[in-house]
């Protein structure tokens, strides 16, 4: 796993929100996005439910947090 990717997934959890998390880990919004897309493809499940701008964890995202 790219620690790259897991600074973006902690940045997102945190926050809840991917502009927050961009500027938090000075990275663009669709480097945030991207990373977090990729994390996602590699470990085969969603992180996050996405509403209305806002991001909140799924079961194996809270499951991935602790660790």
């Amino acid at each position: 796993m790219d620690t790259n990717a897991i600074k973006a997934f902690i940045g997102v959890a945190e926050t809840m929100s991917v502009t927050k998390a961009s500027k938090k880990l000075f990275l663009t919004q669709p480097a945030v996005s991207r990373r977090i897309a990729q994390l996602e493809e590699q470990l085969g499940v969603r992180l996050f439910d996405r509403v209305n701008k806002k991001m909140f964890l799924t079961i194996p995202g809270k499951e991935l947090l602790p660790r």
